[in-house]
């Protein structure tokens, strides 16, 4: 070990602050490269001089309690700080992630008109089976899901014979926020002669069909 790491062992280990400090670790370098200078071997000077242990516990026997408590303090908030701030950017994070929603009314990326004309066309879409036209209008995720076993199995998890379309019913709509994402969900209740389907669409900021759900 040469005189730097030693010195500095020991310094890590004196409870003090650090303009002290860099002076005890200034004076314990001299002290040391003085006595090689007159001759005498670095091993014969540190096993003299005692463990860093030994070192620190000397002169934190002449530093007063209040600065060894201002310390410790520091040493504690130098090691509790990171990790707060760590767990604050988590925080932000996790909800900056997590989806949020606002009306639709307030949003800058969705008119509610414009919405709720798209849901309508995109049922006429279903009830006309017309998948070329669903598919132009749905993200790539969604293109492959609109065909007719898509349209059956949805049909059929409600009622074996749905009838014609009657009538459309009120819309609901938010605008939800997950990320940098933008997404204009609705729902809307549809009359058919058999049965009343509730369709909730999802849109993305582009008006692209995003996502189904019927119950």
């Amino acid at each position: 070990m040469d005189e730097k790491r030693y010195v500095n062992a020991a310094a890590r280990k004196i409870k003090c602050g650090g303009r002290r400090k860099k002076e005890i670790k200034k004076q314990l370098l001299t002290d040391i490269q003085v006595r090689v200078k007159q001759g005498e071997r670095l091993e014969e000077i540190i096993t003299q001089m005692g463990t860093a242990e030994e070192i620190a516990e000397s002169f934190n026997e002449n530093i007063s309690a209040g600065e060894q408590r201002r310390y410790t303090r520091n040493k504690i908030c130098k090691i509790v700080i990171p990790i707060v701030l760590i767990l604050v950017l988590f925080v932000l994070l996790v909800f900056w992630m997590f989806p949020k929603t606002v009306s639709i009314e307030k949003s800058r990326y969705f008119d509610a008109e414009q919405v709720e004309a798209a849901m309508k066309e995109t049922i006429e879409l279903l009830d006309a089976e017309d998948y070329d036209a669903l598919q132009k209008s749905a993200i790539p995720q969604m293109q492959t899901l609109l065909n007719a076993e898509m349209r059956e199995n949805m049909r059929r998890a409600l009622s074996d014979d749905w009838g014609e379309r009657k009538q459309f019913g009120a819309v609901y709509m938010v605008e939800v926020i997950q990320g940098n994402s933008h997404l204009a969900v609705g729902e809307m209740t549809v009359t058919y002669e058999n049965v009343s389907v509730t369709y909730r669409l999802t849109y993305d900021e582009d008006m692209r069909f995003a996502g189904i759900y019927v119950r």
